[in-house]
């Protein structure tokens, strides 16, 4: 069964319009500027050429994992009950070991930016503070397996 990339609609919408633009504007101005390095002769030594080559295959890898992930999105509703922890919410919790605050926002995978406090539903912190309440003390396993305690402060 194919993975699948739990979303909202903003989400998912987001992810089509970035194909969209990926494919029918970048594509064909990578093409173009091909086309342009090709008509300057040798290509063995053309520098211009393989920088337009290497952007097209990373262009090309992007809209194959948009793609994917618009093909196998579970988009789920919009909820702002803040009485548990859900997609969207904004958890400030504090961490026992570091006696520190921290703020997160459980976003979709789509949508992490760790250095913004924005972690995947499908991270560890995500996973143990999903669906709780305020007040909860979660435990978070870690890759390495050792873990760690949250007390869920507010949620938004």
């Amino acid at each position: 069964m194919a993975e699948q990339f739990v979303m909202t609609q903003k989400n998912y919408e987001d992810l089509k319009k970035e194909l969209d633009y990926l494919v029918k504007v970048k594509r064909p101005e990578i093409v173009e500027r091909i086309a342009e390095a090709r008509s300057h002769g040798d290509l063995s030594e053309n520098a211009e050429y393989d920088a337009a080559r290497e952007e097209q295959r990373s262009n090309e890898g992007k809209i194959a994992e948009l793609e994917y992930k618009i093909k196998n999105a579970d988009v789920r509703e919009e909820v702002t009950d803040t009485s548990y922890v859900h997609l969207n919410s904004v958890v400030t919790v504090y961490d026992d070991d570091m006696e520190e605050e921290a703020v997160y926002t459980i976003t979709s995978v789509t949508d992490v930016d760790v250095m913004n406090g924005k972690i995947s539903i499908d991270s560890p912190v995500g996973k143990a503070l999903l669906k709780k309440r305020k007040g909860d003390k979660v435990k978070v396993d870690c890759p390495d397996g050792s873990s760690y305690t949250l007390k869920i402060l507010k949620i938004q």
